[in-house]
């Protein structure tokens, strides 16, 4: 057994200068691999990422194999997970710059709008934004907001029940003052 291994059980076992030596021992290689998937700007956090993971998952290595085998494979993970949220990321940048409604709106008609999107709570007016005014897919908008599809469809359906609810009372107050 080589000695990351050795020291990965050991860590696992719950011994702390073991899991000081495990980081020390492997850093160099996560750093070295991350920096050939991605580039040596990412390669910092990934490895960061790569070693928290790793550290995570401890409990479950079970030493049957190579512990640098099991460690490049969770930075393998990791840097597809950065390279993903990058390509995301870049991809709602593209989509945010090429994206503009020809149609002027008047500016009484905006500040009404930003009235409206400020009664939301965070969340919901996250949701709605990106969904229905940006345009983006529930999956998308889930990606950017790092949580399930179902919770962004949730946030909206409420966010459209709020705005309805406003629009109507803010009607009725009209009517009744006119």
């Amino acid at each position: 057994m080589d000695s990351l291994t050795t020291v990965a059980l050991a860590a696992r076992d719950g011994d702390r200068a073991a899991l000081a030596r495990f980081v020390e021992l492997a850093q160099a290689d996560v750093w070295r691999y991350c920096a050939y998937l991605t580039d040596a700007q990412t390669a910092d956090d990934a490895a960061q990422e790569t070693l928290i993971r790793a550290i995570g998952s401890l409990h479950g290595f079970r030493g049957e194999g190579d512990a640098k085998v099991w460690l490049l494979t969770i930075a393998r993970r990791t840097c597809a997970d950065i390279i993903r949220s990058q390509v995301r990321r870049r991809s709602l940048f593209d989509r945010l710059r090429g994206q503009h409604d020809p149609t002027p709106v008047a500016p009484s008609e905006r500040l009404e709008l930003a009235e409206l999107l400020e009664s939301l709570d965070d969340d919901r007016r996250d949701a709605f934004v990106l969904t229905q005014v940006l345009g983006l897919s529930y999956e998308e908008a889930a990606g950017v907001m790092n949580c399930a599809i179902g919770t962004i469809r949730s946030r909206v359906a409420r966010a459209r029940m709020h705005l309805v609810d406003v629009v109507i009372a803010t009607d009725d107050r009209r009517a009744l003052g006119s």
